[in-house]
């Protein structure tokens, strides 16, 4: 996986005012989940914030990053775990990270990547990508960018699920029976068929 830098700052002041706040200066408010839990097991979030032009080079990218979260000079190896938008501008409101050490694995959603021409599509069919990531479990250093997916044989009418893939150290978290990619008939190979028949 890729790994990238994002310096934040520690939040004094939390609620709905201070949040709002911020996001006027052009800050969105974070929370960072790690090892620390309370007297009841829960998770302890670290309050705190990062500009929106820090976030950017994260929340727009198909890549999925290690992140060095360097919090007043502190630093913190963490992923993105979850992001709200703003309903009607879908400006970021609110990122959620949690911190990723050597030894503990972690479940990530990875890119897809077919390879290959499929003879399906080489039939006239069309190929059809159902979901764009699958869900892994694994240190985060064994994490690859994308997960290559070879498509080559894959004719008309058939699809590969999930559960027929596997990768080098890789547990894979999604459901077995969810379908990655298929090749649906074309009105065009149809009719190609059809006259062959014919």
């Amino acid at each position: 996986m890729k790994e990238i830098d994002v310096t934040g700052q520690k939040r004094e002041n939390l609620g709905k005012k201070a949040s709002k706040a911020l996001r006027k200066e052009g800050f969105v408010p974070c929370n960072l989940y790690g090892e620390k839990k309370d007297e009841n097991g829960a998770p302890v979030a670290f309050s705190f914030a990062v500009s929106f032009k820090e976030l950017r080079k994260i929340i727009y990218t198909p890549h999925v990053y290690v992140i060095n979260l360097i919090i007043d000079g502190e630093s913190h190896t963490a992923i993105m775990k979850e992001i709200q938008f703003h309903p009607t501008t879908d400006a970021p409101l609110h990122v959620d990270f949690y911190e990723v050490n050597d030894q503990k694995p972690i479940t990530i959603g990875i890119p897809v990547k077919l390879n290959g021409l499929a003879q399906g599509v080489r039939d006239g069919g069309r190929m059809n990508l159902s979901i764009r990531k699958i869900n892994v479990t694994a240190p985060y250093q064994q994490i690859p960018e994308h997960l290559d997916i070879d498509v080559t044989a894959l004719k008309i009418g058939k699809s590969i699920k999930v559960g027929e893939l596997s990768f080098e150290g890789l547990e894979l978290a999604t459901p077995k029976e969810v379908v990655v990619c298929s090749i649906k008939m074309t009105r065009a190979a149809a009719q190609a068929t059809q006259s062959e028949e014919e």
